[in-house]
């Protein structure tokens, strides 16, 4: 009995610990429900999270191959046991669930469940999934359930720093969707001040060109190589665009593999020459991972497309416990001082604003003909 209490806590510590290492909110409902599982020793555990339509929008389960998953069918609705945690939202202990006057039966190829321990996950007043247990592993007393008093305190417990785990994930994809929305604004405004101009002097010096066919063939011939040098110009635009509109493989490559291909495509897109090293750099947590890439996005950016510089540098190396990022160019600079009132230009605030995000901090030097150095440091790695 002694032990008890100990691993208890150290069991308990270890699941909240898992689910805050995730930030997708479809791997921190898998945690919650792995976690869940172990800690109280059951066959089988769900989390459901509701939609407005009477169904769930999530449904994660554990303890279920993925074969019996794709035979029970779709998800499930939001009747009988399911419905009164969500509506009631008050715990359910029950000895057999399918003795339970709500109890609407499953499909065919669902397996069979006895006794049951439900809890909502609460955010506030707001009811935002339901979690349960079926079948604890353990002698039933007769006729009663093998999940107890103190499973479901300890369930409690786990429901509680889910609704935390769950809401601060549902945030996290949120910010990176106003960051995905804000990527895609600033794009398209770059595509019509660059593409669409070119297309229109494109458009200008072709029709000119036609018009000099039969008069000035010399004129015309000339105009004509003015058209494909517009068009190529005009499809380095389109494709140093995509590169930067694609999301990142970060998750598959890694910050290191992922700077180096979008290096290489940029240096093949323009004519000044950009390079990348890499120094001892190792995998580091998602969030920094994303934030590096954008900053060195928002610097290679500037730099070719505003600076006119002949080369472009990216360096990417270890200083003590820490990572930095370095982007420079040979360009024409800028003062750093005289711009800073502007707010927005070059995309400092929001190159500040991701380092800082991630505790990092982020250095501009820069002098009129002078070309510029952005770095940026951050934790780790």
């Amino acid at each position: 009995m002694s032990q008890g209490p100990r691993s208890g806590l150290a069991a308990v510590s270890s699941a909240l610990l898992a689910m805050s290492r995730h930030l997708e909110v479809r791997d921190v409902l898998k945690t919650i429900v792995a976690s869940a599982r172990e800690l109280l020793d059951a066959q089988y555990a769900a989390l459901g999270v509701p939609d407005d339509h009477g169904g769930f929008a999530q449904f994660v389960v554990d303890g279920v191959t993925d074969e019996q998953w794709k035979a029970i069918g779709p998800l499930p609705r939001q009747h009988g046991i399911l419905a009164a945690m969500l509506q009631e939202a008050r715990p359910e202990r029950l000895a057999d669930v399918r003795r339970d006057p709500r109890f609407e039966g499953w499909p065919s190829a669902h397996p069979d469940m006895s006794d049951f321990l439900g809890l909502p996950i609460r955010d506030g007043d707001e009811v935002i999934g339901a979690l349960f247990l079926a079948n604890k592993n353990c002698r039933k007393p007769e006729g009663g359930c093998g999940f107890t008093e103190e499973d479901e305190e300890l369930l409690a417990i786990l429901a509680q720093h889910a609704a935390i785990a769950l809401t601060n994930a549902r945030l996290y994809e949120r910010s990176r969707e106003l960051t995905i929305a804000e990527e895609r604004s600033r794009l398209a405004h770059e595509l019509h001040d660059a593409v669409a101009q070119k297309l229109f002097s494109l458009r200008l010096t072709a029709q000119a060109a036609a018009a000099l066919v039969d008069r000035d063939p010399s004129r015309a011939k000339g105009e004509l190589h003015q058209v494909a040098t517009l068009a190529a110009e005009a499809a380095d635009e389109l494709r140093a665009a995509v590169v930067e509109l694609r999301p990142a493989a970060l998750d598959e490559d890694g910050l290191v593999a992922t700077l180096r291909t979008q290096v290489q495509v940029l240096d093949r897109a323009h004519t000044a020459r950009v390079t990348f090293t890499s120094h001892g750099v190792r995998a580091l947590p998602a969030a920094q991972e994303e934030a590096l890439l954008r900053v060195a996005q928002e610097a290679l950016h500037n730099a070719l497309r505003h600076s006119g510089a002949r080369h472009v540098d990216v360096t990417l190396r270890k200083r003590g416990p820490d990572t930095v990022l370095r982007v420079t160019d040979d360009g024409t600079g800028f003062d750093p001082s005289a711009i800073r009132r502007a707010g927005r230009h070059l995309g400092l605030v929001s190159m500040r604003d991701r380092a800082s995000g991630i505790g990092g901090a982020l250095t501009v030097q820069s002098a009129p003909g002078k070309g510029t150095t952005i770095e940026m440091e951050a934790p780790g790695g």
